[in-house]
């Protein structure tokens, strides 16, 4: 899978661009606030149809500027996609893939799979469950779009139930119709549980092999999943589980949300039998969040049969020499976007920029 031509007008800093990729490996160099960032966050944003970056779509953008476009021509293992966004401040963005539009933010997730690092990544490991969260489902849409319709109806199964708390005077008058809902959520809950217990599952040994190589061999990393159902991931999974829904509906009524459930779930990580999150050092955590990204990598090409588009943004400043050396000898093994402040010893394609254009 690789990006050969990306163009973008009024999008951020940029005024109107036109770039033409290498296979391999491509460098953007330049000092800080130029715009090296806003060119990955375009091409994700063809790849996910939306930023990596926690803004609203009006604020992409040119500040200057009412509408924004961004294009990107691919060539995939079998066809060639073409992803075309369409951004305005006043109205909904219009998304096109071959020139068709799309409905639904799901018929674009899996056309150009995308693995995304930065800096900021460190929060996957130090942060709240929410971020592990966004990690496997993320990958997993990406190669599973039952997923991503389950998680998409899970979550509105969610929030009406959550509604139904705030609004019912009574427990009498909650019991009425809380059984529609309680159904509807145990049935996504299933899928969406499974398949997280199965993609930590398939990541481990990826990730092991990883951290041993950017680590050098120092340190074993252990995965395990983390349900909020509060129940076994098993045969009678749908039996229990709505069981403790059951149970725990006075107190969900007395509280105004769902207690239990795959919105509660999380990831534990393991260095040495050592928790990660609470008493790792910022090296290690840092470390361990970019194994999780090379080892999403390896698992998206087993799922897809290639690999997909590797973003390493601003990365280097973050690392020490030997796990920079390390890490580069996995750029390449896929189509790579590096940011960084000055050259380096890169080979790739390396492109200057400077105040939103490429110099």
């Amino acid at each position: 899978m690789k990006i050969q031509q990306l163009e973008i007008k009024n999008f951020r800093n940029y005024k109107n661009l036109r770039v033409m990729f290498d296979d391999k490996v491509n460098v953007f160099i330049g000092k800080n606030a130029q715009g090296k960032t806003n060119l990955l966050e375009s091409i994700f944003y063809c790849c996910i149809g939306k930023s990596f970056k926690n803004c609203k779509d009006k604020e992409l953008v040119n500040w200057n500027e009412e509408q924004a476009s961004i294009k990107i021509t691919t060539q995939k293992k079998y066809r060639d996609v073409k992803v075309e966004v369409f951004l305005n401040k006043k109205t909904k963005k219009i998304i096109k893939i071959n020139s068709i539009p799309i409905k639904k933010i799901g018929e674009l997730i899996g056309e150009v799979n995308v693995v995304f690092f930065s800096p900021n990544e460190l929060k996957l490991v130090k942060d709240s469950p929410e971020e592990r969260r966004k990690f496997m489902d993320i990958d997993i849409s990406q190669h599973n779009k039952r997923y991503f319709y389950q998680l998409s109806r899970y979550e509105k199964i969610l929030a009406n139930r959550n509604k139904l708390f705030k609004i019912s005077n009574s427990m009498e008058a909650l019991k009425e119709t809380i059984d529609i809902w309680d159904r509807a959520l145990v049935t996504s809950a299933k899928i969406i549980a499974f398949e997280r217990k199965k993609f930590i599952e398939e990541i481990l040994p990826y990730a092991k092999a990883s951290h041993l190589f950017i680590s050098g061999g120092k340190e074993e990393l252990k995965l395990e999943y983390k349900s909020g159902c509060g129940v076994e991931l098993d045969e009678k999974f749908e039996e229990n589980f709505s069981k403790l829904l059951k149970k725990n509906l006075e107190k969900d009524f007395r509280v105004g949300y769902t207690t239990v459930g795959t919105h509660r779930d999380d990831i534990d990580i393991f260095l040495n039998g050592i928790e990660v999150k609470n008493f790792g050092s910022q090296g290690q955590q840092r470390t361990v969040a970019l194994t999780l990204k090379l080892a999403e990598l390896e698992n998206m090409k087993e799922k897809c049969g290639e690999y997909p588009i590797l973003m390493l943004d601003d990365v280097f400043s973050e690392l020490d020499t030997e796990r920079q050396a390390r890490l580069l000898k996995f750029v390449g093994r896929t189509q790579t976007f590096i940011t960084c402040t000055d050259e380096r010893k890169i080979n790739g394609k390396l492109f200057h920029i400077s105040d939103g254009k490429i110099v």
